[in-house]
Formats: C-alpha cells, structure tokens, sequence
C-alpha cells in the first residue's frame, strides 16, 4: 500500500533528506586519491552523529539471512554497481566511486546516493556519470500528478539507452518514509501510461543505475557488494522527492 505523507510528514523528510546531502557534500569535498573507502564511511557517521540521526543501513538484516550490513553507508567502485561495503580498500585516480547514504531522523528517512570522480578519469567513465545523473533529472522531471510510475522509467531508459549504455534492471527505486523500503517500486525502465498513478503526497526515491556493458550482476561472497557481471563501469545517482502541488520537490538537497 501507498502511504500519502501530509505536508508536516514531508518537511521532516526534508530534514532527514538535508542530512545525507550534507553528508554527500562533505564527502565530494573530501574524496582524493588515497582515501580509503572506510573513511568515507566514517564522514557520514560523524555527521550523523552531529545531528542526532541514524543510519538505516547500519545492521540491516541480509533478505537471505546472511550477515547484517556493517557500514553507515554503501560504498562502491568502478564495476561495483550498489551495497559496497567501505573497508581498507584506497581509491586511485581515475576510480568513480557511488556512496548511497541514509538518514533517520525523528523517525523519518532521507536517501540519496551519488557517483564521484577520483580525480581524472576516461572519457566513458565521466560520460557514463554525465549521462546517469541527467537520466536522475530526467525522471525527476517525469515525475507530475497523475502521471505514471512507467511514464518515468520510460524516461530514464529512452535517454539511457540512447547513449549506449544499459539499465539495470535487477534494483528498482522505492517509496521512502517511516521506512527505508515502501511502496511503491519505481523501476528505472517501463511503458508510458503503465503502473501506479502518481498523487500529491507520494513521497519516493528515484535511482537509476546504469553499466557501460551489459545489465547483469552478481552478488560477491561477502553476501552484499552487487557487481557487474561483466566487469563493466557502472553508476547510480538517487534522490529522494515528493509530489507536492503537482510536480516533484527534492527533499535530499541542501
């Protein structure tokens, strides 16, 4: 079921939401060569800490029964397209690197994910992100009352696939708010005029993912990094709207 968040619901959102894109400042602010992944880990929990938040990620229970998640945020490089775990590893020049950060904070979440540059990188690497945050944009745009989820994720694939690139389809984006994961799933691929109808007080997080080579993946034994299956560059841009007064407001901004 879709839950509608009231006006007073939706500006806590945005308190949450202001968190992470505080966090995902700070982070582009701070990412350089040498850094290591866990560090970047460790700039949301300060933040976090600094606002009385929490994040949704810390101990999420694995939905195979594996381990818990073990990180305040996800952190993933080059082919690693989601749920990377931030550890020793040191990012070089040339890496992208997608951090997904969350934020619960009087109960409501913020979700927003983006993919940095480490200084320089290839041609196809800066034009894999140009082209996944303006699909980000794009659907973002979509997003009016009464319109459709599919009108959106037509959108984002039309513009994705024009550019050569593939969507991935295995993860989908979501309805956020006293939960991480609500109704509705917002795929980033579909047929205009298809799926749930879009109505003021939908609050959701957008996500595409996007791959230079193919769309498929596999999950690595450590039981969460996604990567994909052929090893191919791969970016995720995400933020968290709401509908309000027709069109779509972005709550994961500062």
């Amino acid at each position: 079921m879709v839950t509608l968040k009231r006006p007073e619901e939706v500006e806590k959102m945005r308190a949450s939401g202001r968190i992470v894109a505080e966090i995902l400042e700070r982070i582009r602010k701070q990412l350089e060569p040498g850094i290591r992944t866990q560090d970047i880990d460790a700039i949301a929990v300060e933040i976090l800490k600094q606002h009385g938040a929490t994040s949704p990620f810390l101990n999420k229970p694995h939905h195979h029964g594996g381990p818990s998640f073990p990180a305040s945020t996800c952190v993933s490089v080059n082919e690693e397209l989601v749920h990377g775990i931030p550890g020793k590893r040191v990012l070089r020049e040339g890496d992208i690197v997608g951090v997904d950060v969350g934020a619960v904070l009087d109960g409501w979440v913020g979700d927003a994910a983006w993919t940095f540059s480490v200084g320089n990188v290839s041609p196809v690497a800066r034009k894999l992100l140009d082209v996944t945050e303006a699909a980000l944009y794009l659907g973002i745009e979509a997003a009016k009352e009464g319109r459709r989820i599919g009108d959106i994720g037509s959108v984002i694939e039309n513009y994705v696939t024009a550019h050569g690139f593939s969507i991935i389809r295995a993860y989908v984006g979501h309805g956020v708010g006293r939960e991480m994961w609500e109704e509705p799933q917002v795929p980033n691929f579909g047929t205009p005029g298809r799926g749930a109808k879009l109505q003021n007080g939908m609050t959701f997080a957008l996500e595409p993912m996007v791959s230079v080579g193919g769309e498929k993946t596999r999950e690595l034994r450590d039981g969460w990094t996604v990567v994909m299956a052929d090893r191919s560059l791969s970016a995720q841009f995400e933020h968290t709207i709401a509908i309000r007064n027709g069109a779509a407001e972005i709550l994961t901004r500062l």
